[in-house]
């Protein structure tokens, strides 16, 4: 059983926008005790949420008028800007906590308009699924205003339990979840992958799948290492060069072609371990490519080292390391 975050106080909220993360976010404040005001451009989306005791509003502008509090979530944020825009009015001297997922510059962009108007700025982002929302447990992230951060802290909480404030800067949450998602569909990606590839073979992906949880899992260590080791500019490969484990990353993608896959993601991986070795660094950790990904090896390599990068990145390295 789903167990929701309840709150001590209770407060008057805006709910803007009621597909499915918005209204769960509006179900979990009628949960945890909340007056809570819904619009969305769809009147019938409300529906429900009346049924279980909140208020409609006719307009996006009466809708914010009646809440110190108003939480946004559309598709992006040229719908929020679009929906908001006309409440601009209303919305002076309130309190905006904009959930919509963007980039960090329309984060920045949002503030700045909301800074135009009057208006207290919050940005955000879920970072759980529907059903999560509302529990202890689940996971947002907030940036923009300390002070209205702290104001509405509590209510917040009510979305998810482990609210997690970034700082003053406003895209700040944005950045957060763009990285978070980075790290969870490339990886998801090659999840799907490694399930191709063992079940080419005739392995089901469900026999798989334990040994995949445990892999996964005992990386953890490995993440804070590489963390660690980017931030201190320091790669050190004694115990894994990143030359050696390029002929890994290979042998991944010719397994791949011979059973028929695609083959672009874990190419992407080798060619950028290939030009980092290419640039002289093949006694280095992984982490190194870092300088692959922000661009940051040197341009004009020669002749022979171009040719050594193009032959590792077609997956077929010249030779093996003892």
């Amino acid at each position: 059983m789903t167990t929701h975050t309840k709150t001590n106080t209770t407060a008057n909220v805006t709910v803007i926008g009621l597909g499915a993360m918005g209204s769960a976010l509006a179900g979990a404040l009628l949960d945890a005790g909340h007056r809570v005001m819904v619009w969305n451009r769809t009147p019938s989306r409300a529906d429900p949420l009346v049924a279980r005791g909140a208020a409609r509003a006719e307009t996006a502008a009466e809708a914010v008028a009646a809440s110190e509090l108003t939480v946004v979530c559309l598709v992006d944020y040229a719908a929020s800007r679009q929906v908001l825009e006309p409440a601009a009015g209303a919305l002076s001297g309130r309190t905006l906590v904009n959930l919509t997922s963007d980039t960090p510059e329309r984060a920045r962009e949002a503030a700045g308009w909301a800074r135009e108007h009057g208006i207290d700025y919050l940005d955000g982002a879920v970072m759980v699924p529907v059903p999560v929302v509302g529990t202890p447990e689940a996971l947002l992230l907030y940036s923009g205003g300390q002070a209205a951060f702290a104001r509405h802290e509590a209510t917040l909480r009510a979305l998810g339990g482990n609210a997690r404030y970034l700082g003053e800067d406003p895209g700040a949450a944005a950045l957060h979840d763009l990285a978070l998602l980075d790290i969870f569909w490339t990886m998801m990606t090659a999840v799907l992958h490694a399930f191709a590839l063992v079940g080419a073979d005739g392995v089901r992906a469900s026999e798989f799948a334990p040994l995949a949880v445990e892999s996964i899992t005992g990386l953890a260590p490995l993440l804070v290492e590489e963390a660690a080791a980017v931030d201190a500019g320091r790669h050190p490969g004694e115990l894994a060069p990143l030359a050696t484990d390029a002929e890994g990353v290979a042998h991944v993608a010719e397994a791949s072609r011979v059973r028929g896959l695609d083959t672009s993601v874990i190419e992407a991986v080798h060619a950028l371990m290939a030009r980092t070795i290419a640039a002289g660094h093949g006694n280095d950790g992984f982490s190194r490519v870092i300088d692959a990904i922000q661009d940051r090896l040197p341009s004009g390599l020669p002749s022979a080292t171009r040719a050594a990068a193009s032959e590792a990145a077609s997956g077929a390295p010249a030779g093996r390391r003892g």
